[in-house]
């Protein structure tokens, strides 16, 4: 996994006391940075269109301008003139060196955003959106300088972006560009050097972004063993059952031992699975909420779900259910939240007492996640998107592995079952939920059909395939 950051502003500062370096050495090693992709993927005498700002971001794009001159054929566009002195000076160099600094966009195989880098704190103004547009309408292959243009300190959109196909952010990752709404904006996430070893530049933090390397499934080591020494999943069927078989045929999937489908009324299941009306004695963990609905008594769940402190991942239907979220105060209990945001926004009304809308809970996705794990530090949340976020206490993991197929019914089904899976194998709540998220984000990547054509069953049926990488 990799450090995650608010922002780069302490460990700039850092770098200029610290390490004795300066503005203009941190810039110059942007610029590298860029240069060296550019580089590497393209032949010389490609044509390069760079966009530069009035700050320091277009000061970036104009040093790039400068390293890549004569090599390739480099046309430098600065709409707004420039107000930094560090763009002033980096334009004096470019100018000095010969690079042509055009009037208007021209076509370019490659073209880069260095017009507004992070800390953007203000909608985009009308000039800005006409000139977004046209980069966006342009065929050349896209590169953003630190992030791209329109995404906000939160992740959301000013009101539009440029779509990158690759963002060069500098010296460290930044939540921006681990939003729901930056997914289809950042493309492939590189990182540039700035003068020292990532190592030293980077400061001490609680935030992570996942890596496929960090996936750590339930393999068998022992030779001699039995089912029930891999744990029972228990998971309650509700009035929609086909969520819960989805979710018990994860957990199967998954390692678990036995898994058993705790039914109102009797259902048809696969053989593989068992069901029974009552909470089978030797349960070691459950699921609850998946198309639960109001099939089970308040008397039935107090006995078998609230008062057992068995580890439970509680999803769906469970977050509009005040009796069911009392759970999240055992203390001694290993519990796993799956909401969407719209079951977020009931679980926090419910527990806080305070509306929070869906569309403010994806404007600013990490800080209230952070606030929910400060707020509730024993339990884990999994909040659910296309990048993940999963937060025990003060500590943030975001999940960027997972691809558009998963936008199907009964994906959030398949998790639950994997996270009780592994905890009912003897994991943590914090491994489950991130070993259990990787599972369904590596599987969605291996699914080999049109992206819209995935079936629960067909990402489950990937699970078997997935190994740790070595």
């Amino acid at each position: 996994m990799q450090k995650l950051f608010k922002n780069c502003y302490e460990m700039d500062r850092k770098s200029y006391e610290k390490f004795h370096l300066t503005e203009d050495i941190l810039m110059e090693h942007a610029a590298s940075s860029m240069q060296k992709f550019i580089q590497k993927k393209f032949p010389k005498k490609s044509k390069v269109l760079i966009v530069s700002g009035v700050g320091n971001n277009g000061a970036d794009g104009i040093a790039l301008a400068r390293l890549l001159h004569k090599e390739y054929k480099v046309k430098l566009f600065i709409p707004f003139g420039l107000k930094s002195q560090m763009a002033t000076l980096q334009l004096k160099r470019a100018k000095a060196v010969g690079v042509k600094v055009v009037k208007k966009i021209k076509k370019a195989d490659i073209v880069v955003d260095a017009l507004f880098g992070a800390g953007l704190k203000r909608e985009l103004n009308e000039q800005t959106i006409e000139i977004i547009k046209k980069l966006n309408r342009m065929d050349g292959y896209k590169i953003a300088c630190d992030i791209p243009t329109g995404i906000n300190e939160q992740g959301a959109l000013s009101p539009i972006a440029f779509r990158a196909d690759t963002t060069i952010t500098m010296g460290a990752l930044k939540e921006a560009l681990y939003s729901d709404e930056a997914k289809d904006y950042v493309g492939k996430i590189e990182v540039a050097n700035l003068g020292v070893a990532r190592e030293l530049y980077e400061d001490e933090s609680s935030s992570f972004v996942l890596q496929k390397e960090d996936f750590n499934p339930p393999i068998r080591r022992k030779k001699s063993s039995h089912k029930g020494e891999y744990g029972h999943v228990g998971v309650f069927v509700g009035q929609k059952s086909g969520a819960a078989i989805i979710s018990a045929t994860a957990a199967a999937r998954f390692g678990a031992g036995l898994v058993t489908l705790i039914y109102h009324e009797k259902i048809t299941h696969p053989p593989f699975l068992m069901s029974s009306s009552t909470m089978p004695p030797k349960i070691n963990s459950i699921a609850i909420g998946m198309g639960l609905g109001e099939y089970f008594e308040k008397e039935f769940l107090q006995k078998y779900v609230i008062d057992s402190l068995v580890a439970v991942v509680l999803d769906a239907d469970s977050f509009y259910k005040k009796e069911l979220l009392e759970i999240v105060y055992q203390k001694d209990r290993k519990v796993v939240l799956t909401p969407h945001p719209k079951e977020f926004s009931s679980l926090f009304e419910i527990l806080e007492n305070r509306k929070i809308s869906v569309e403010e809970i994806q404007k600013d996705r990490f800080q209230i996640a952070r606030e929910f794990g400060s707020k509730y530090p024993n339990v884990v949340l999994v909040l659910k998107g296309a990048n993940p976020i999963i937060v025990k206490g003060e500590r943030v993991f975001v999940n960027p592995l997972g691809k558009e197929v998963l936008a199907k019914g009964g994906s959030g089904d398949i998790l639950s079952g994997l996270i009780a899976a592994l905890l009912a194998q003897g994991r943590d709540e914090l491994d489950s939920a991130i070993n259990g998220s990787l599972a369904l984000a590596l599987a969605s990547r291996r699914y080999k059909g049109a992206n819209y054509s995935a079936l629960p069953n067909d990402i489950i049926n990937i699970i078997p395939k997935l190994r740790r990488k070595k």
